[in-house]
């Protein structure tokens, strides 16, 4: 079907998500330079929800539809049909996610090379105990994890590692809490690899109320190197998924498509972590 409506759609789960705030003022700002308006939905994280939000978008007759966040993105093949059907009206963009069907097209960071390469940096450096700290079970957060995974069996590190996971988002306080009880339970580790900054900025919190000396005694790595790893002391090595750049691609790649281009379905860039005061290497 083809539309010029030059309207573009753009679903994203949490607005109040720095990431994917983040992600939405890049993408607007490039579509709006491009000569095209945004139509925004927030769906929440239930199915129903993100299906109701999609179909809306289609029904306004948008050129093109942009999934902010790996979340719109099922485990069962059967939860993802709401974008397949979408996508034989639309080009669809996912950003951080991958979904491989015509008129879809994925990218973002490669999360579980990143994630991999700043987790063996942590165990090149001495560290021997790890924890990873993590709070979503995401297409995305699931491949931080099996990089984190990876990278402990690559280095022979099979038992000396504890994944932990925290519910509540961006709870600083409650990240802190959940490291203190683990401390005091007689867990102690040498590196905590996080999956967020708003993660690591919880356990350098927790390190100075116990006096553990961070980097000397416990090494910290954020992910996404967003403005919070300036927000403490010492200041948070974290992995730079390159957001406005990848956020600045999806656009182009639904422009070209737009005007009629081909296009590789699927594109990720390699992420790497930014060294800063919380580790050694």
């Amino acid at each position: 079907m083809n539309r010029n409506s030059k309207i573009v759609g753009i679903l994203c789960a949490d607005s109040s998500d720095m990431y994917l705030a983040k992600a939405i003022y890049y993408l607007e700002r490039r579509l709006s330079e491009a000569g095209y308006l945004s139509m925004l939905c927030t769906t929440g994280y239930t199915m129903q929800r993100k299906q109701d939000a999609l179909r809306l978008l289609i029904s306004r007759e948008v050129d093109g539809i942009i999934l902010v966040g790996s979340h719109f993105i099922g485990q069962e093949e059967s939860d993802n049909d709401y974008i397949r059907e979408a996508a034989g009206k639309v080009p669809v963009i996912i950003l951080n996610g991958q979904l491989d069907h015509p008129n879809v097209y994925s990218t973002g960071c490669d999360d579980h090379q990143a994630s991999m390469d700043a987790t063996l940096a942590l165990i090149d450096s001495g560290a021997k105990s790890l924890l990873y700290f993590y709070d979503t079970q995401s297409y995305s957060g699931n491949k931080k994890q099996s990089g984190f995974l990876d990278a402990c069996a690559e280095r022979g590190i099979e038992d000396n590692f504890h994944l932990l996971y925290v519910g509540d988002r961006e709870d600083i306080d409650g990240v802190a809490t959940r490291l203190e009880r683990l401390h005091e339970s007689g867990m102690h580790f040498s590196a905590i690899m996080c999956s967020e900054d708003y993660l690591a900025v919880g356990a350098v919190r927790f390190a100075q109320k116990a006096g553990i000396r961070v980097p000397d005694e416990l090494q910290i790595i954020g992910y996404n190197n967003s403005l919070l790893t300036k927000c403490c002391t010492p200041e948070l090595t974290s992995v730079n998924n390159h957001l406005e750049e990848i956020s600045e691609h999806a656009v182009k790649t639904l422009l070209d498509v737009l005007g009629g281009g081909t296009f590789p379905e699927n594109e990720f860039f390699n992420g790497e972590p930014v060294k800063r005061g919380s580790t050694r290497f």
